[in-house]
């Protein structure tokens, strides 16, 4: 790379090299006192600057504000670009062209092709163009037949930059397939706590994968605009996203600048060399440790977007906000932010108010809220780009590449990248890769599951709702298996239940996360990293099938490392396939021998815990100890001798906080939730699609918060839902001083006979009376309810015996979706807690 580095620097640099294959420990890049000054590969060109100038002269405040304006598709028609002068437009996560999933690459340029042309009838002086943005994150994954590429942490793991240039390249041809020229990618997070929900979408741990790949994706993506294909490039999130406290999604990063510049800032400097043309700014706050300075959200930071973006490091392009970002900020809303736009934002990201939007921040111009300097150097940004990127001299339909789904497709490239990001973590089973003709049975809820496959932002935001037949063009490892074995070989049981293990001679188990996106995966300070906790489906399938005589080859499916130290000491082997993608047949060339020889070549891009709590887990931190380094990978010739893991957890979660989760997406499987009417119990199974039901209570999935997170109970006569563990709950101190009972819920319907809220120790049950409690709840609305322990304690309980820590009965009609249970120390005096006198 070619920065200018200040003399103080100079003196700083250090060679840096990449992890050997066995994991050894790689110090973080210091070199970097400040931020550098970057040269693009674009560089400034005199033409360009002098249209820019005239075209910005000639447009009126309404028109400028305009451009800076970016509704979704769903909110946003033609017309509206004509009327408003609207720059850009984009489709979130699960928004397609006439809201048809099904779309082709000709319906998406069809409405790419209108938001053009009604862009060229304004009454600008000038016409300008509209850019159409999209986040095309691991291949063009709103689209339903585009090519899926492994998610980025699984590119991390692969070690191939020239597999990035490459990757990039081919997910712009098929964003240009679809008549769209602007892609918010590629991701440049160096995520250092692995309970972050977008952890999958950081290539590495550490900075150097970071900037070894961030050049190279954008140089394939977009270059420098000399190919029909190429696509304008987002480096995001600016800045310091894969660093918050706890890992929370949008939280506080607490670092010294010196590390944001090293560790954080890695990607950004190639990116930005390369050319990136646009920069997304972070829903992350910051606070400057070595200072103590608190900058505040990143959407209003000044210092952040101006001094240091486009003072410091020169760049020229222009800065896009985040999904409603600017109402993060303080003392703003989604429709107006004039702190937002000072701080240097060029375009606001605006989905659904931006009509709002662009009527409040006329005023706040015409009131000196916002300078008109400001407002020209924002436009005249994105004029730059939109020249830069030939979107002046075509349109959609002009490219090369427009309206044709087989350019959506690159799936010979994509199971390559699958093949070279699986990690082989185990190595005492079967040798690898088995022989054809062996009789294997394949377990698991992943194995022909297409959205766990993929994970989040594949077809919808959060990567469900949907069916393998959303997925076209693509392959599940069980479909890849069948190939590879011959389908009269393979035989598929969902859970192994019935299954007489004994009739084959290997097992393979493919297992994982079910899909998610953003905060939506968070893992609560109140959970543990291990996955059992929160998937307990897949510890039941390999119970099934382990231990039974017949080698196990698991497969794991997962958008960042866990604590499987259970799922190891049932496996023989032990794989880590991340979030492969479209393209099952990649993981199926690993494991069963076919014309072509492939070893394995994927090395951890983070590091594996050893214990459910190493949630700060990263080389070169001080006592680094995982159970396996970053950088460590395995090959078929080379075993390993792991021993009996240690599968030991803190029931109460990881934090020294006051909070014990009863039952949650931190931890479904130590107090399980069951149904219970008369002499007949039926403990609810993981299949989130599936209904259960005895007489006079059914329970289905449902949503309080995100998707899934909750089960809807409906009553019709005396029935209970509660929540019961195999052992008395051990509470932490902290979630017994003024500790409460609390959990979210929404009433469907209310109760038209008694409701009472229980604990049970053993056959005892101390019971309080909630049905005034449920009756003042609004239907329909989001509730969290906390009860006082003291409530139950005053009725004789003794929480030291308590094996079912949440229990709901009614005698009559009544539905409720209840989310998030847990015993939370200090909600008893909460604002609004429930008064004991209220639970007659």
């Amino acid at each position: 790379m070619t920065f200018k580095l200040r003399p103080s620097t100079l003196a700083l640099s250090i060679a840096l090299a990449l992890p050997a294959v066995c994991g050894a420990a790689a110090p973080v890049d210091t070199r970097l006192a400040d931020w550098p000054r970057v040269t693009s590969a674009i560089k400034m060109d005199d033409a360009i600057e002098k249209r820019v100038k005239e075209i910005v002269g000639k447009m009126t405040l309404a028109q400028k504000v305009g451009q800076m304006t970016q509704p979704e598709i769903k909110t946003t028609r033609p017309e509206d670009v004509t009327k408003y002068y609207l720059g850009s437009v984009l489709n979130g996560g699960g928004s397609w062209p006439n809201n048809n999933k099904a779309a082709d690459a000709k319906e998406w340029l069809a409405l790419a092709q209108a938001y053009h042309e009604a862009s060229m009838k304004t009454d600008m002086a000038i016409k300008v163009p509209v850019v159409w943005g999209t986040d095309a994150v691991h291949g063009h994954n709103n689209v339903p037949g585009a090519t899926l590429f492994p998610h980025n942490i699984g590119l991390g793991a692969a070690r191939n930059p020239q597999l990035m240039r490459e990757i990039g390249a081919a997910t712009a041809r098929a964003v240009r397939a679809t008549g769209i020229a602007w892609v918010f990618g590629p991701t440049l997070a160096v995520v250092r706590d692995d309970r972050w929900g977008r952890t999958y979408e950081s290539y590495a741990e550490h900075p150097e994968v970071v900037r070894s790949y961030a050049g190279e994706y954008v140089k394939g993506m977009q270059g420098v605009f000399k190919d029909d294909a190429n696509t304008i490039a987002t480096a995001k999130h600016f800045i310091g996203d894969g660093g918050t406290k706890n890992g929370k999604d949008r939280g506080v990063t607490e670092t010294p600048e010196r590390d944001l510049i090293n560790i954080h800032g890695a990607g950004y400097f190639p990116a930005l060399e390369a050319g990136a043309q646009t920069v997304m700014s972070s829903f992350n706050s910051w606070t400057d440790t070595a200072s103590g300075k608190e900058y505040g959200k990143l959407h209003g930071s000044k210092y952040a977007l101006t001094d240091i973006l486009k003072v410091k490091m020169g760049f020229d392009g222009f800065v896009v906000t985040d999904w409603n970002g600017i109402g993060e900020v303080k003392g703003c809303r989604n429709d107006s932010c004039a702190q937002a736009i000072n701080a240097g934002n060029d375009m606001i990201m605006v989905p659904d108010d931006w009509k709002a939007f662009i009527a409040n921040t006329i005023k706040q111009v015409e009131a000196g809220e916002i300078p008109m300097s400001r407002i020209d150097d924002a436009v005249s940004r994105i004029i730059r780009v939109k020249l830069r990127a030939g979107l002046f001299d075509k349109s959609p339909m002009q490219n090369a590449h427009a309206g044709k789904d087989d350019a959506m497709q690159a799936r010979a490239l994509a199971r390559q990248a699958v093949r070279e990001s699986l990690v082989l973590l185990k190595n005492e089973g079967p040798a690898l890769p088995l022989k054809r003709g062996q009789k294997i049975l394949v377990v698991g809820k992943s194995a022909d599951e297409l959205s766990n496959q993929s994970g989040g932002w594949s077809i919808t935001w959060q990567g469900t709702a949907t069916t393998n037949a959303d997925f076209k063009n693509a392959d599940t490892i069980l479909t890849g298996i069948r190939e590879a074995a011959g389908k009269d070989n393979v035989t598929f049981s969902l859970d192994a239940k019935g299954v007489d293990v004994s009739k084959f001679d290997v097992v393979i188990a493919v297992i994982g996360e079910r899909p998610y996106a953003e905060g939506d995966g968070d893992i609560h300070p109140s959970g543990t990293l291990r996955h059992s906790s929160r998937y307990p489906e897949d510890l039941a399938v390999l119970k099934a099938v382990g231990g039974k005589g017949k080698p196990v080859v698991t497969v794991m499916v997962t958008g960042r490392p866990v604590f499987a130290n259970d799922l190891l000491n049932l496996s023989d082997t032990f794989i880590s396939a991340w979030l492969p993608g479209s393209e099952g047949k990649g993981v199926s060339d690993l494991l069963i021998e076919g014309q072509q020889r492939h070893d394995f070549r994927g090395v951890l891009p983070f590091s594996w815990p050893k214990s459910a709590c190493q949630i700060k887990l990263n080389v070169g931190d001080k006592d680094y100890a995982p159970l396996f380094a970053y950088g460590y990978g395995l090959k078929v010739a080379t075993r390993s001798k792991l021993g009996k893991l240690d599968e030991s957890y803190p029931q109460g979660g990881c934090s020294a906080g006051n909070t014990f989760p009863v039952f949650s997406q931190a931890d479904r499987l130590s107090y399980p939730l069951a149904i219970r009417s008369g002499q007949q119990t039926t403990v609810l199974g993981a299949d989130l699609n599936a209904s259960f039901k005895l007489p006079n209570i059914t329970v289905t999935t449902a949503q309080v918060n995100t998707q899934q997170d909750a089960k809807l109970g409906a009553w019709t006569g005396p029935a209970t839902l509660e929540a019961r563990g195999a052992r008395a709950i051990v509470l932490p101190s902290a979630a017994l001083k003024d500790g409460a009972l609390r959990f979210d819920t929404i009433v469907a319907k209310a109760p038209a006979g008694k409701v009472t809220i229980s604990m049970r120790q053993g056959s005892t049950s101390v019971d309080l009376d909630a049905t005034a409690l449920f009756k003042r709840l609004a239907v329909g609305a989001k509730n969290t309810v906390a009860i006082p322990l003291s409530c139950f304690q005053a009725k004789g309980l003794d929480l030291a015996r308590v094996d079912t820590p949440f229990a709901v009965t009614s005698d009559a009609a009544f539905s409720a979706a209840f989310a998030n249970i847990e015993i939370a120390g200090g909600a008893a005096k909460e604002a609004g807690a429930v008064q004991c006198g209220e639970l007659k």
